[in-house]
């Protein structure tokens, strides 16, 4: 009888059982989330959250522990920098198990592990208040008749323009006329001169 041993052998010697463990708690610091058995997840749980624990003092002591069982620096590193500033606040409970079923094949019972501030799924956010049928509801026509509305006032602007290049035209073509008109009456006046200027025979 196993009286007063916690936790659970893992079907492995103790030197093994540390590594398996060491490397659980390494990948789900990396990755924030795993997917193992239920029994590896929840020994992996007791591991990780005295890690947590202990990395909340900021202290050089606490970091070398950390290292002196993760035996990975990155992983140290995204312990103290980055998981301990955004769930440090929290008093316990750093993660989450989520039971996924049996695996295929030896119908191990399978968990996804996570870190609870990390999952952008989980976090609750507060959802906007619909609004009731009486008070909003949207006309079906209304998008169409602004489009329709657009699609005029482009083409009255494109008509507007067309109608400013016909003017200007006729503009051009009056002031022409005009000059035209000037030109010959100055050569009528030269001319009714000369006459008057010319000697009777």
């Amino acid at each position: 009888m196993r009286h007063q041993n916690k936790g659970r052998k893992l079907s492995r010697t103790a030197s093994h059982r540390h590594a398996t463990l060491s490397a659980l708690s390494t990948a789900l610091l990396r990755h924030k989330q795993i997917t193992t058995t239920e029994a590896k997840a929840k020994e992996t749980r007791r591991v990780v959250e005295k890690l947590i624990t202990s990395a909340k003092r900021q202290s050089t002591h606490a970091r070398r522990l950390a290292f002196a069982y993760l035996r990975d620096k990155a992983a140290v590193t995204m312990l103290f920098d980055e998981v301990v500033p955004k769930i440090g606040d929290r008093p316990g409970g750093y993660t989450r198990i989520v039971k996924l079923g049996t695996r295929m094949g030896d119908a191990a019972e399978m968990a996804v592990i996570e870190l609870v501030d990390f999952n952008e799924s989980q976090v609750t956010k507060a959802r906007p208040r619909r609004a009731s049928r009486a008070t909003a509801v949207p006309s079906v026509s209304t998008p169409m008749l602004a489009d329709d509305n657009e699609a005029e006032g482009v083409d009255e602007a494109e008509v507007l323009e067309a109608t400013d290049d016909v003017t200007d035209e006729s503009t051009e073509d009056e002031a022409t006329d005009d000059v035209s008109s000037d030109v010959t009456d100055e050569s009528k006046a030269s001319e009714g001169d000369e006459d008057e200027a010319a000697p009777a025979v």
